[in-house]
């Protein structure tokens, strides 16, 4: 399995490949290969900054000779007329790195200020926003960094850190009990000491898995307010606990209140908008 920085380098090269091609024509074409530049990441929308770390490894990666001079840190609250950082060097490498930067930066603090609006929402509450895999194909690692930058947490990365039973599991293993059963058998067998979360239609499910005992989380799926509030208190401390299905910035309050330590949101990640930014040349 591929470590983090690995996902990353991958990420850049694919980036590179897509972008650069066999060469930045325009770029060569018309701007001799010594001249020199700057160039400054100019902020143009109020938000959340995420991204700096990422944008720093992209100059790194494809000029170690390119200089930046970090003004603003991942994770701050900026508006229109900052300056998020310089980067200098030959003006090939600014030309040739500018969108990379920009595509990924302008994704990257999208999602953190959008994280920050739901985590702002319900701070003063014991529950946390988390992250779905509802994710643009590649980018995953990128973007459930931004959610954390913003505030939110990461639910699972991918599909081989947590066991978690869906509808479609349950349904095709015959149940409950089965698909429960399988999976403590499963991880017994294989030496792996990962976290099972099953998810539950209804309170009859709630009670079967309940039942059954030995799990670290139950999603409460689709549940209105009052069911997951009674959901709460029938499982009293005896697992973690997550809302999700359907919920929005308008209804995260009202289940927060109701109790459970997470509540997912796919749209913390799948429908963003950028934050617009720019990354210019300094005369």
């Amino acid at each position: 399995m591929k470590s983090e920085n690995e996902l990353i380098e991958d990420l850049l090269d694919l980036a590179f490949a897509e972008d650069i091609g066999d060469g930045d024509h325009t770029t060569l074409c018309c701007i001799p290969e010594s001249q020199k530049g700057k160039a400054q990441l100019l902020i143009k929308e109020e938000g959340v900054l995420a991204g700096v770390e990422i944008a720093k490894r992209v100059f790194a990666k494809f000029d170690p000779e390119l200089q930046v001079e970090v003004l603003i840190e991942d994770g701050a609250h900026v508006k229109p007329g900052d300056i998020a950082f310089y980067v200098s060097g030959k003006e090939r490498s600014l030309l040739q790195t500018e969108r990379i930067v920009l595509n990924i930066m302008q994704r990257m603090s999208g999602i953190a200020t959008q994280t920050n609006k739901y985590a702002k929402e319900i701070a003063d509450l014991h529950t946390k926003v988390i992250d779905t895999r509802k994710t643009t194909p590649g980018l995953r690692i990128l973007e459930k960094m931004a959610v954390k930058i913003g505030g939110g947490g990461n639910h699972r990365i991918g599909l081989f850190d947590m066991i978690l039973l869906k509808d479609n599991h349950i349904d095709f293993a015959g149940g409950i009990e089965n698909a429960v059963s399988n999976a403590k058998r499963y991880l017994k067998e294989k030496g792996k000491n990962l976290k099972i979360e099953v998810e539950v239609r209804n309170l009859d499910e709630l009670d079967q898995v309940l039942k059954i005992g030995g799990v670290d989380r139950i999603m409460l799926d689709n549940f209105d307010t009052e069911t997951t509030r009674k959901a709460v208190k029938i499982i009293n401390g005896r697992c973690e606990t997550e809302s999700s299905g359907g919920i929005t910035f308008k209804t995260l309050r009202s289940y927060a209140e109701c109790g459970v330590d997470f509540i997912s949101v796919g749209a913390l990640t799948h429908s963003v908008k950028g934050l617009d930014m720019s990354l210019k040349a300094v005369k």
